[in-house]
């Protein structure tokens, strides 16, 4: 039987945490900019135009330099949010050694509930209403989330974790 993580007396450093952000961020904006490209043929400008239009408005969606540049610093400012939370409630709860796979999926669901539900609706982009989302696209969006940030957070905290407790067992010192 393995042994179980105590998550809430292991910390992570601050600087381990803000490298998975990006990792996530960059996992998940390279899926959007693929997935993109598939639906319109088009580059990666949109994408990040679109994601600027949160703040900016629908004038963010003429695009130019400056926008592509807020679209790509909001996006890993969310993603980067959504990591140290994820890291917060691991160290409230030692959900991601119980199951890894059903923790990512969860936090997918949580990120496209949150994002979809609240982020985006509160925004400046432009959004259908809520009966208007298509659901084989929004299984789409949440398996992206679940593979490209879900799975990764869950599976990356956990060795994080695994690697801290061995520190700091006493035998390790």
């Amino acid at each position: 039987m393995p042994a179980t993580l105590n998550y809430t007396t292991i910390k992570i450093p601050v600087n381990k945490i803000l490298l998975v952000g990006i990792l996530v961020g960059t996992l998940d904006i390279l899926a959007a900019f693929i997935d993109y490209y598939i639906a319109t043929g088009k580059g990666p400008a949109g994408v990040l135009n679109y994601i600027a239009s949160g703040v900016f408005g629908k004038d963010a969606l003429a695009g130019g330099g400056d926008m592509i540049f807020f679209g790509l610093l909001f996006h890993y400012l969310i993603a980067l949010s959504f990591t140290v939370f994820f890291f917060w409630v691991c160290s409230k709860t030692g959900v991601p050694a119980k199951n890894k796979i059903g923790t990512g999926f969860i936090y997918a669901l949580f990120i496209w509930l949150v994002m979809n539900l609240l982020v985006v609706r509160l925004s400046n982009a432009p959004h259908a209403p809520l009966s208007a989302i298509k659901p084989l696209k929004a299984l789409k969006a949440f398996l992206i989330l679940a593979v490209m940030i879900g799975l990764p957070l869950s599976f990356i905290s956990q060795k994080l974790y695994a690697e801290n407790d061995k520190k700091e067992t006493p035998g390790n010192l």
